[in-house]
């Protein structure tokens, strides 16, 4: 498959990766064995993404919500954050990958947080897709973010109330400059966008497909494409309606 096999690319697709404790669950694996297997998913994803022209693609790693799960869990999805990073960083460097991380930064454990830093610095020039890692990230956590940083600048007299515009609040969001999502992919069969990318999605199309993440192929991903294909997108305009022939004539 070559990048111009396919038409009507989008520019950044972004993918909530679910369904990997039911992956294992299925198989009667523990929970972690999903989880290392959806991080081959996440390389399969990444090549296929950057072969076919993706300029962006956003994968929903951690949730600010997935604090709560259980500790052995949540030290697992670490320790496979860790090593996805020290192991696949070379490799994504080597492919021209610019990797971003987008989510509350602030309170990071001090082991994670240095990678991420790292991640970004080494591959900041790297211009062949951009891979932004959502991580300790929720949307709603992220617009509130935001519209602290804009009520600071109303408070100081910096903006005045009918300086805040939906352009400004975007401006203030983790992904600033970062284009809004084409296509929201969310595997599992859920059909939810569970405080993701709630802002960015406003006209984003929405895919829900039956796969559990660690069966996330690339001939999976070129479904998708061409499901995206056929689709119609007017940003809340109309399409115009094809010329008819007036009786008679």
């Amino acid at each position: 498959m070559t990048k111009h096999a396919l038409k009507n690319i989008p520019r950044h697709v972004a993918i909530i990766m679910d369904g990997n404790g039911r992956w294992a669950s299925v198989r009667g694996l523990p929970r972690s064995m999903g989880h290392r297997k959806g991080v081959e998913a996440v390389r399969e994803a990444v090549r296929t993404a950057a072969d076919l022209g993706v300029e962006y693609l956003t994968l929903f790693a951690f949730s600010s919500e997935n604090w709560s799960r259980p500790e052995s869990e949540v030290s697992d999805l670490m320790g496979l954050l860790k090593t996805f990073v020290r192991r696949d960083l070379q490799t994504l460097h080597k492919e021209n990958v610019r990797i971003r991380v987008i989510g509350d930064r602030s309170n990071l454990r001090s082991d994670i947080l240095p990678l991420l830093l790292e991640a970004e610095e080494r591959t900041r020039d790297n211009t062949a897709i951009t891979l932004v890692i959502a991580f300790n990230y929720g949307a709603r956590d992220e617009i509130a973010r935001a519209v602290r940083s804009l009520a600071g600048d109303l408070a100081a007299g910096i903006l005045h109330p009918a300086d805040v515009t939906p352009e400004r609040i975007s401006a203030r969001l983790d992904t600033a400059d970062i284009p809004d999502p084409d296509l929201i992919i969310r595997t599992s069969g859920e059909e939810r966008l569970s405080n993701f990318l709630l802002w960015q999605a406003a006209y984003a199309e929405l895919m829900f497909i039956p796969d559990f993440w660690p069966d996330f192929s690339r001939e999976t991903f070129l479904d998708a494409l061409r499901n995206y294909a056929g689709r119609e997108r007017r940003f809340g305009g109309v399409t115009a309606a094809a010329p008819t022939l007036a009786v008679g004539s």
